[in-house]
């Protein structure tokens, strides 16, 4: 058994269009691997840098979550700007345990598939675990994950519910079990950006819940048959943005770049990292109304 990282840095394409390959290319290797330090300091072995990420085991869970917010914390505590100027990198983590298989230095399995699924699900300064991960943790690293419900991981037929790090002061102290209150100071820069037919609408912590639906009387009015007059509500609530559906016909909700969704009907699921929300149907389906959405912590 191992516990697999893997971390990704957050808009490296931007960071090479500004900056140009040859500059940016030094950062990234430059950054790359002092995070590989941090992470052997932290007992990991880095199996592979990723170009913009890199890929590391170790032989316990604990070792594995202590690295991942250390590193986070270290880049809240010394921004580290590309070229000196700009906005300071930021790190998405993905952490799963289970068998592993080392092949020539390389590591294979179903563990390694799952945390790379969950890296690209996670937002920007996020880090996301599973139930297997947090159950290995000792009581206190166990209070620091807080569910984001069952989502589905590319590859994988069943839903694996999935675990978010609270590494940051305000986020443990605003963090709550799903529909306790909020307490503690809420972080002024956590928003959820959605984007439909052209329309776009900002939630902030404490700010009013934004509906969706045919009705024009609704935040976002959706012009199409498949979607109810009130079809599905986006609220704070709990520490966590939460999509609740109130529809006829449901709710597809994609995370990052996973292809199998997760419906909703008249239930909810908590948004993290960015995805699609399709109203009423698959959004395979022609001229399906589409939500864009994504959140920052």
């Amino acid at each position: 058994m191992a516990s697999v990282v893997f971390a990704d840095l957050v808009g490296s394409t931007g960071i090479f269009e500004r900056l140009g390959d040859e500059t940016a290319g030094r950062f990234v290797t430059q950054f790359t691997a002092a995070l590989a330090k941090i992470f052997e300091q932290h007992h990991g072995r880095v199996v592979k840098l990723l170009g913009d990420g890199l890929f590391v085991v170790f032989t316990q869970e604990e070792q594995a979550v202590t690295a991942c917010i250390g590193i986070q914390e270290r880049l809240q505590r010394e921004p580290v700007r590309p070229g000196g100027i700009g906005r300071p990198v930021q790190m998405q983590m993905g952490i799963e345990s289970g068998e592993v298989v080392e092949i020539e230095g390389d590591c294979f399995g179903d563990a390694v598939n799952s945390a790379a699924r969950l890296a690209d699900l996670a937002g920007a300064q996020q880090i996301l675990a599973t139930q297997r991960v947090r159950a290995a943790l000792p009581a206190p690293l166990q209070d620091r994950l807080r569910s984001l419900g069952p989502m589905y991981l590319r590859g994988k037929s069943d839903a694996t519910e999935v675990f978010r790090v609270e590494w940051l002061p305000e986020h443990e102290a605003e963090a709550t079990v799903m529909g306790g209150s909020l307490s503690g100071h809420v972080p002024a820069e956590a928003h959820l950006e959605i984007t439909i037919a052209g329309q776009r609408l900002e939630l902030r912590p404490r700010g009013d819940p934004i509906t969706l639906g045919r009705s024009m009387t609704a935040d976002l009015p959706v012009n199409d048959s498949r979607v109810s007059r009130l079809h599905a509500t986006l609220e704070w609530r709990g520490g966590h943005f939460v999509l609740s559906d109130a529809s006829s016909f449901g709710t597809w909700v994609y995370f990052g770049n996973q292809p199998e969704p997760m419906v909703l009907r008249r239930t909810e699921c908590y948004l993290v990292g960015q995805g699609q929300i399709a109203l009423g149907c698959d959004r395979n389906a022609p001229e399906a109304p589409i939500a864009s959405f994504s959140v920052t912590s």
